[in-house]
């Protein structure tokens, strides 16, 4: 067998056996038993060829704080670290990318008021991390199966930034039947805001006016949710609704019987 040019100078890089023992470790059983710093560490010589990426790995876990604080990164913030460029942060970018489409086409075709579990899955994995608000919709069939979903306002949320027009279009050029609402709460906290609140009510009324439903909207934080449907919250706005167009219903026939 021929040696390569590394073997024949008597040098080889100080990571060689340690990355292959990685990869062993992980092909005889997963990640169990590794260090968040190692599945960092495995990501980053993907496409680190000849350097230890330990001492990288471990910086960029400090940094970061997280596993997920490490993926939801950009890639500017991740250059920053020592060891870490263009290149190798290709691995930490894809896999994160990959998670994300894995668990979104989990839900494509199922019910996710039934499968509770996947939407939430999907949900907190995807946005618990951002550091910024991001307001997304899923949009779901007649039989509730899951249709398409898209991130549609991003930012600070506020009564004023989030269009019920432009879910109102976006639902009905995914023909759907119902919808259901997700955004972050970068902060961790998945208590809603009195803003949180003036958008449901907003977003469950203009839907109500076109036929489509609204299931839920849930508040994504660092350890949890919250559930305005569990809350009583998507109950408590239809039937205002339905008070409020009962009303203009009744004033209506007055005036035409007058």
């Amino acid at each position: 067998m021929g040696e390569s040019e590394g073997e024949k100078s008597g040098f080889v890089h100080k990571g060689k056996g340690h990355r292959q023992r990685l990869r062993e470790r992980f092909f005889a059983s997963g990640l169990s038993g590794f260090h968040d710093y190692e599945v960092i560490e495995l990501l980053l010589t993907l496409v680190t060829p000849r350097k230890d990426c330990k001492d990288a790995a471990k910086a960029a876990l400090k940094r970061f704080k997280t596993l997920q604080g490490v993926f939801e990164a950009s890639p500017d913030q991740l250059c920053e670290i020592e060891g870490v460029g263009p290149k190798n942060l290709f691995g930490i970018k894809l896999i994160k990318a990959v998670c994300d489409r894995y668990l979104e086409k989990k839900l494509i075709n199922k019910d996710p008021v039934s499968n509770s579990k996947d939407l939430f899955d999907y949900l907190y994995h995807s946005m618990r991390d951002m550091n910024r608000e991001c307001f997304k919709v899923l949009f779901l069939d007649a039989q509730n199966r899951v249709i398409a979903t898209e991130t549609l306002f991003e930012g600070t949320l506020t009564a004023s930034s989030v269009y019920p027009r432009e879910v109102v279009i976006a639902a009905l050029n995914h023909h759907a039947a119902a919808l259901i609402f997700a955004h972050n709460h970068p902060s961790g906290n998945p208590k809603p805001s009195a803003d949180d609140v003036s958008i449901t009510r907003k977003l469950v009324f203009a839907c109500r006016v076109i036929g489509i439903a609204v299931h839920e909207h849930l508040v994504i934080g660092d350890n949890g949710y919250f559930s305005f449907a569990d809350q009583g919250y998507i109950a408590r706005m239809n039937r205002e609704y339905e008070t409020r167009d009962s009303r203009l219903g009744t004033g209506t026939e007055s005036k035409r019987r007058g």
